[in-house]
């Protein structure tokens, strides 16, 4: 049956003129991709599907080969804040003349967030899959994610107009509460979601964006040192980067400064049609 499947879409590709299938990749670069091909034991995150380990074998078996992976880590969030980091940090504020913004409801973060999808666009568009939101989607997002983020797990770095000039989003893990509830909500899965969401010891990091005129000038500093104190104030343990490309070495560059492990890989398939 999946052979059927498989033949059909290649054949609907070749009648429209396309030259390769590839995937599995979302509509945007924040739908669920990539199919996990290592790291099967480890626990999953929201952001991110999981498949059984037969499925990449068997794609392989009708001709799909890799067109490129994502790889996931395991960070440990330190005791206290390196001093390397923060020192780049301070320094990367007053040169840069940013500030950190300081909220305490998510209602607070609402006039940032377009401006925060405007540097998230700027920062991803030449990332393997990118291709630019549009203002529905934009407002689809905002209106799905932005009741319920915790601002006290979210750093905005705003520049001397107002502008958003980075971010970094975190949230709770829910994976175990997930696993808890059993996919329902009713009539108890949701006490386990916001049980999770008030006390746990591990986070998931989703996005990270410095608008590019920023970029190498220590604004990601300051963006980690942020997040850090964030850490050390909730008593976090570990953090789950969710997946980033192989190919994006500075932002794997991050996790030297901190004891982590590389525990998952994603792969997107390609076949070429001709």
């Amino acid at each position: 049956m999946s052979k059927a499947l498989i033949e059909t879409v290649e054949k609907w590709a070749k009648d429209k003129g396309m030259e390769a299938v590839h995937g599995p990749l979302g509509f945007t670069d924040l739908d669920y991709e990539g199919m996990l091909i290592e790291g099967f034991e480890e626990l999953g995150t929201m952001a991110t599907i999981y498949n059984y380990p037969y499925y990449h074998k068997h794609l392989e078996k009708y001709g799909y080969k890799k067109d490129i992976d994502w790889i996931e880590f395991e960070v440990k969030a330190p005791q206290e804040v390196p001093e390397k980091i923060d020192r780049i940090a301070n320094i990367a504020l007053k040169r840069n003349n940013l500030r950190v913004l300081k909220v305490k409801k998510s209602k607070d973060l609402l006039p940032y967030a377009k401006d925060m999808f405007k540097v998230l666009d700027e920062t991803y568009k030449d990332l393997y899959g990118v291709v630019p939101l549009s203002e529905k989607q934009v407002d689809l997002y905002i209106k799905q994610y932005f009741g319920f983020i915790r601002p006290d797990y979210i750093s905005i770095i705003l520049d001397s107009n107002d502008r958003v000039a980075a971010f970094g989003i975190t949230m709770p893990s829910l994976s175990k509460a997930l696993q808890k509830a059993k996919g329902r909500l009713f009539p108890v899965g949701f006490i386990h979601l916001l049980m999770a969401m008030k006390n746990n010891k591990q986070i998931d990091l989703y996005l990270i964006g410095v608008r590019p005129d920023l970029q190498g000038k220590g604004v990601n500093s300051i963006i980690f040192n942020e997040l850090n104190k964030i850490f050390i104030n909730k008593n976090i343990v570990s953090t789950e980067t969710n997946p980033e490309l192989e190919t994006n070495l500075k932002v794997q560059a991050q996790w030297k400064h901190f004891t982590h492990r590389q525990h998952k890989r994603r792969r997107c398939y390609i076949k070429q049609l001709y």
